[in-house]
């Protein structure tokens, strides 16, 4: 739904971060009834500027949720709220509807959408994505959960942009017509069940970015991941598939592809449409390491592809492109020993990627927030990783006393209270060629606001040794 008009009708914003912020300026400017309602003390907040809220004349409270959330027609809530939530709940039960801030704003957008949503590795590819169209001419956008809201984008397009977008299930859970031109979908494991209730929700909201799109518009999946590749034939529009094998797409029964793209025995990124094969670049020529980086790699190949971006193009910036922030990330080499913070590694399925990432001497600094849902299946998905590469694990939060349980059996662990005190003791531990990985494997918020603030603590205190 293009140019929504939204004029005197209510809207609340429950939480105050920078999409709420940015959505609730942007209905306001449109012409809605808006009040901005957050439940943390207005001095807790990051993005929150009163005095440029007031100057939007938007009524808004700060410290707790009054009634007034139920006086609008609509509710944006949060990505932090819960589905399940009370206060989302009640709302329902009172016939207001509730959406999410990408929702909101894709009433507004009329520049194409690549929205890019899976459980490890969106950031990469959505940054990646970026580079890649920006790079071939376009005005690119890059938002969502990366940088700027997508409420804060829309007044600046024109019609030489494309917005590339990350999604995450939080904001696809109350999508109504929400309709990118391309979704890519990069993998899908047990992730976020805490908020979602059970794996077949989380998987349910991660498929409504493709709910809304028809035969114009393109799907773009890793046919390597069993959860996607058996549901791809519900897919709407034209389904493209990347790979680590030419036969991976051929797994999928009776399936027309519009576009693949998956390495050859010699490490050869090719791209097919049409029975028409182009190498773009071999997989060891792109900066960014890891098999995880390839696969995202075929996945913007694919995205960009859509737009015409040529190979020259996506081969010198595969060869240039340093990666994000917080994963993977180098810090620093101090005596032949080398530090990566890779703290955005919340979940196992990460901290294995992290893990593949190094052939072996790596003191790991581990630990976080337990989570209900993280038993031993999630331990033994590292067992072999662990056993054949860490030679000490530093834990830390929440999760050391477990960690050290479990992992105790193959490698020596120890324990520690602070962030700080791991790192220092890292530097002791550590020899010559080793590597000190911080890739926590569990989510930060037992002693962090955010994985950002706790990779931005751990390379200050490397950068303190």
């Amino acid at each position: 739904m293009k140019n929504k008009t939204v004029e005197n009708i209510g809207f609340t914003v429950l939480g105050a971060g920078r999409s709420g912020s940015g959505i609730a300026k942007l209905l306001k400017k449109r012409g809605a009834r808006v009040f901005l309602s957050e439940s943390s003390p207005a001095e807790n907040l990051l993005y929150f500027d009163p005095e440029d809220i007031k100057s939007y004349n938007i009524d808004y409270e700060t410290g707790g949720n009054s009634d007034r959330v139920y006086k609008s027609d609509y509710i944006i809530a949060s990505p932090g709220i819960p589905y399940k939530a009370d206060i989302l709940e009640k709302a329902r039960a009172k016939g207001i509807k509730v959406i999410s801030e990408i929702e909101a704003a894709s009433w507004f957008c009329n520049s194409p959408v690549i929205a890019i949503t899976g459980t490890n590795g969106k950031t990469t590819t959505t940054v990646l994505t970026g580079e890649l169209l920006k790079n071939a001419g376009y005005d690119v956008k890059v938002c969502g959960n990366v940088g700027l809201a997508f409420s804060e984008v829309i007044n600046e397009l024109n019609s030489n942009s494309v917005v590339v977008l990350e999604v995450s299930s939080f904001q696809l859970e109350t999508i109504d017509c929400f309709k990118p031109h391309v979704s890519l979908l990069l993998n899908l494991s047990s992730d976020h069940i805490d908020w979602h209730g059970t794996f077949d929700n989380y998987v349910n909201a991660k498929f409504n970015i493709n709910k809304n799109q028809d035969k114009y518009d393109y799907v773009i999946y890793n046919s390597d991941d069993s959860n996607l590749r058996i549901k791809s034939h519900l897919f709407n529009g034209r389904k493209c598939a990347f790979g680590f094998s030419e036969s991976s797409a051929e797994l999928i029964k009776n399936e027309d592809l519009e576009m693949r793209c998956f390495v050859n025995g010699n490490g050869d990124i090719i791209y097919e449409k049409n029975n028409i094969k182009e190498i773009i670049t071999n997989r060891n020529e792109i900066l960014i390491k890891g098999s995880h980086n390839v696969y995202n790699s075929m996945a913007s190949i694919l995205a960009v592809k859509i737009y015409n971006v040529t190979a020259n193009i996506i081969m010198k910036t595969l060869k240039e492109f340093p990666g994000v922030e917080h994963r993977i990330e180098p810090v620093r080499e101090i005596n032949g020993v080398k530090y990566y913070n890779d703290s955005k590694a919340t979940n196992y399925d990460s901290l294995s990627v992290a893990l593949e990432s190094f052939p072996g001497n790596i003191v790991l600094i581990m630990g976080g927030k337990i989570s209900p849902f993280q038993g031993v299946n999630d331990f033994a998905s590292v067992d072999i990783l662990i056993k054949e590469r860490v030679k000490k694990i530093l834990a830390i939060g929440q999760s050391k006393e477990d960690i050290k349980k479990y992992f105790g059996k193959f490698t020596d662990v120890v324990l520690f209270e602070t962030l700080e005190e791991a790192v220092n003791a890292a530097g002791k531990f550590a020899i010559k060629d080793d590597t000190v990985l911080f890739s926590p494997g569990y989510k930060s918020f037992d002693m962090f606001s955010n994985f950002e603030h706790r990779g931005s603590e751990f390379k200050k205190f490397v950068n303190k040794i």
